[in-house]
């Protein structure tokens, strides 16, 4: 009813996850890019969005930029080959 999946994801939790995929391969991708693509303020991103998704262990902070993981492909229904794994 709310659009919650099994992993506790909402829509937006998938739609930043989508985007990275879809428009930059999973990653890595800067900040204030993947603010700028998903219209989304940096601090909502690093405040609410990213610590549920790195916690799920389908996202990770490096260096680089964030990057999707293998899991988080897996869950979407992305086949090939992520950046991260766990």
């Amino acid at each position: 009813m709310l659009g919650v999946d099994h992993f506790g994801l909402d829509r937006n939790d998938r739609r930043i996850l989508e985007i990275l995929i879809e428009k930059f391969k999973g990653g890595p991708v800067g900040l204030s890019t993947l603010s700028a693509a998903t219209g989304e303020e940096i601090d909502t991103i690093t405040d609410v969005y990213e610590p549920f998704l790195i916690r799920q262990g389908l996202l990770n902070r490096t260096p680089k930029g964030r990057e999707v993981t293998d899991r988080a492909r897996e869950h979407l229904g992305q086949a090939g080959t992520g950046q991260g794994t766990i």
